[in-house]
């Protein structure tokens, strides 16, 4: 095969019988240069072109555009060697160029990279490599353990190279007192080669690490921070070092120099990385707080015996006891035993969770009071704590749109600088102060100092994953920075009714009638599987209420039922069956029917043929529902509902939860088209749901929030999961999105405004080079330490 000649295989999902093989196989074949067999069962592509006439990117997208996928794989990298936004920005760049790569997101703050690839077109060596060339280093993602170990070793050594600096720095610094005050030190210090021997190892030991990283990222064609830090203090060294060599032979020549300014920048910038390094280990405080909670041990069975293992170890479908005080190691269902449960720090509900057999524990959740046997069902990453810190760390690890624009902006910056700089040193030399080498370069050295774009690059991320952070610790878990950051944009919330702004299930809510008539409507019941059945259950369970044997039970569709207790006929029903049965229910109609305006289901009891009473019950609203919905309103979003009941029933509900907008009578397929409704308002439209029926809908909207206790198929639809269906986490999602676009634009004025007000006063030689070294590194801080404020915010 010539190297025109190019051959690889492609995973194909979507196809389901020969006609789609075919048809795949037939456009590609039409391609110029493309001889394609595609099969069906392997769900696989073999396909030959010639790289002159066809690429593998033009290939993948025929199939795309045919309605069928190709298979890709995700995968994240640690890399290291990053110092600036231009460092990622230049890396993300690169691989998003590459052939087979989808997306390639670069974090400058978790110093990782996550792309989304097409196997046979590109693989992981090959991405590593890639990031190598580019004078970076890059690993496969490793574990939290060895990554925590990795950041304290990396701190360490921060720390380590920062003092020998700052021991090697402080004498130089000391000159600075003759130049500012006219001190008198003694003689030593202004020696030039006592100055020399301590700037040089600042300079090429300590400071190798700038020019290491300007070297590979011009050698790339691209600039970034350690361009312009070994710019800076080069010319300040060698400009030292040119007058030390003057004096050479010539004793009462008096040199002008610079080695403090030189060290001093770089022992400032280490100083500041030091100090960022160290704020950013806090913006993943919340991850860690994930994984605190999790228990590090396993009492499992084995062979009859009960065995102590590590976690890690559980394999799914095996038995664990858990005992009381004891956190439940994985998910899993109870087989043995009855307990309580606290599930707050995974739901968000406080009060301890009834738990016997059947019942699904959560993994790290806290036993209370009984010894429970449990068969695990989901183990390791498929828990759902992992599923939460996986959702975290996404969220933190993904690129808000705001971000994206900086990006940009910081990959044009720093070659601007150096343009700047130069142009700096030019006006200066030829005419502010005409032949005055000496001025010239300190202010071109300022302008390249003061210019660093850390603090530009470290806006966004930092704030993204405080933000984040700050909402898993709340229960909302945020699926990417860009939802994060959509939500402040939203105008209209529409919530589903049924298990989202009410409890999903029938409660009694009125009961007319003596002890005996509650005793027999109880027992009569107590044969039906009817929803309100159960809800009559529960209220007698709660009055404490005997049941009685029931003899004969039939339940009339549509009408009610009919039981025989101890003798008696027992009628639970509606008009109709009370008018088939010939019970006199005149003068309570009324009564009936303005519980049924209230949207609550009401029934007839008669015994024996007479009137004994009457029952209501109905799916109530969520305690905080109300709450929740005033302040969205305070907020200035508008609130709909969405329901499948009749519109009395639906007003009924919405109003008592504060809502003027109803969309009643909507069928689960008519969900989305719904929420498209309001979109074509020129709204953003958040959808609130927990079913199935909600996924489409929680799809179509700007923004999907699904609650928590829903279904997996909602959750995975979403953009936003509110876990433990707690209401009142939806205004609180709203106000941490909106605090953290805020406390984002803050930063970037900060950012932008140093910059811009810096370089023009730099530029005119008012900045000592030292300050202005002194003021970059700080920038950088500033920017890490007001994105931890977000840890503070009262939500």
């Amino acid at each position: 095969m010539s190297e025109k000649q190019q051959h690889s295989t492609l995973g194909i999902t979507g196809m389901t019988c020969a006609a789609c093989s075919n048809r795949i196989e037939k456009v590609l074949n039409k391609m110029d240069g493309v001889n394609a067999q595609v099969n069906l069962t392997t769900e696989k592509a073999s396909v030959e072109y010639n790289s002159e006439e066809a690429s593998l990117d033009d290939i993948t997208e025929k199939i795309e555009k045919l309605g069928y996928g190709v298979q890709t794989e995700k995968t994240e990298f640690d890399v290291s060697g990053m110092t600036c936004a231009a460092c990622s920005n230049r890396i993300e760049k690169v691989l998003s160029k590459q052939e087979g790569v989808k997306t390639a997101s670069v974090n400058l703050t978790t110093e990782s990279a996550a792309i989304e690839y097409t196997p046979g077109l590109i693989e992981e060596n090959d991405l590593i490599g890639k990031i190598q060339k580019l004078g970076y280093d890059a690993k496969p993602k490793a574990d939290k353990e060895t990554q925590r170990n990795q950041k304290e070793r990396q701190l360490q050594q921060m720390k380590t190279k920062l003092m020998t600096s700052a021991v090697l720095t402080a004498p130089l610094l000391v000159t600075m007192l003759v130049h500012l005050f006219g001190m008198e030190i003694p003689a030593i210090f202004m020696n030039p080669w006592f100055q020399l021997v301590l700037a040089t190892p600042v300079q090429f030991i300590i400071g190798w690490q700038f020019y290491v990283g300007a070297y590979k990222n011009l050698r790339n064609k691209s600039a970034n921070m350690d361009v312009l830090v070994a710019l800076g203090t080069s010319a300040a060294y060698f400009y030292s070092l040119y007058e030390t060599i003057q004096t050479i032979g010539n004793p009462t020549y008096v040199p002008h120099l610079y080695f403090e300014t030189s060290a001093v920048i770089i022992t400032l910038i280490l100083f500041g990385k030091y100090l960022e390094t160290r704020a950013k280990s806090r913006t993943t405080a919340a991850i860690s707080k994930l994984l605190q909670m999790q228990a590090k041990q396993a009492r499992v069975i084995r062979d009859g015996k009960e065995v102590m293992v590590p976690v890690e170890e559980v394999k799914e479908g095996d038995g664990l006891v858990v005992k009381p005080g004891e956190k439940i190691p994985v998910d899993g269902v109870v087989v043995k035993g009855k307990t309580s449960v606290d599930e707050s720090m995974i739901t968000g509900e406080s009060i301890p969770i009834e738990k016997e057999k059947e019942a699904n524990v959560i993994g790290a959740t806290m036993n209370k009071n009984g010894t429970i046997e449990i068969k695990a069902t989901k183990v390791g990453k498929d828990t759902a704590l992992a599923s939460i810190v996986q959702a975290v760390e996404d969220a933190q690890g993904s690129k808000a749109p705001i971000q994206r624009m900086t990006d940009v902006i910081s990959g044009y910056f720093v070659p601007i600088v150096v343009g700047i700089a130069a142009a700096t040193f030019m006006v200066w030399i030829a005419l502010v102060s005409p032949g005055n080498m000496e001025a010239a370069l300190v202010a071109a050295i300022a302008v390249l100092v003061i210019a660093c774009p850390c603090a530009l690059g470290l806006a966004t991320p930092t704030s993204i994953m405080v933000g984040t952070g700050k909402s898993a610790e709340n229960g909302i878990l945020f699926k990417g920075g860009e939802h994060l950051e959509r939500t402040h944009q939203l105008d209209a919330v529409i919530l589903d009714k049924t298990g989202t702004l009410t409890k999903g299930k029938p409660e009694v809510t009125d009961f007319i009638g003596d002890d005996t008539s509650l005793q027999l409507l109880a027992s009569a019941e107590k044969g039906s599987e009817h929803p309100l059945a159960e809800a009559i259950a529960a209220y007698a369970t709660e009055k404490q209420v005997e049941i009685l044997e029931n003899n004969d039970f039939q339940a009339v569709p549509g009408q009610g039922i009919i039981a025989s207790i101890e003798g008696k006929e027992v009628l639970v029903g509606n008009r109709t069956l009370m008018k088939e049965k010939n019970v006199d229910t005149k003068g309570k109609e009324a009564e009936l029917a303005g519980y049924e305006a209230q949207g609550k289901t009401a029934m007839f009891i008669a015994v024996n043929g007479e009137y004994h009473g009457m029952v209501a019950a109905a799916d109530t609203l969520k305690e905080t529902a109300k709450e929740a919905i005033e302040e969205l309103k305070e907020q200035g979003l508008e609130v709909m509902m969405l329901t499948g009941d009749n519109e009395r029933t639906a007003r009924a509900i919405a109003e008592q939860a504060g809502i003027d907008q109803v969309f009643a009578e909507v069928l689960p397929e008519e969900k989305a088209a719904k929420v498209k409704e309001v979109q074509e308002q020129g709204k953003k439209v958040a959808m609130i749901g927990d079913g199935v029926n909600d996924a489409p809908a929680l799809a179509t909207a700007d923004i999907g929030m699904a609650i928590g206790t829903g279904t997996e198929v909602a959750i995975e639809a979403a953009d936003v999961t509110i876990l433990g269906g707690e209401l009142l986490l939806i205004p609180k999602a709203v106000k941490l999105s909106k605090s953290t676009i805020r406390n984002i634009r803050q930063n970037l004025f900060w950012a932008f405004a140093y910059n811009s007000a810096g370089i023009p006063i730099a530029a005119a030689g008012l900045l000592a080079p030292w300050i202005a070294g002194a003021a970059m590194a700080f920038s950088s801080v500033s920017v890490v330490t007001n994105s931890l404020r977000l840890k503070r915010v009262k939500v």
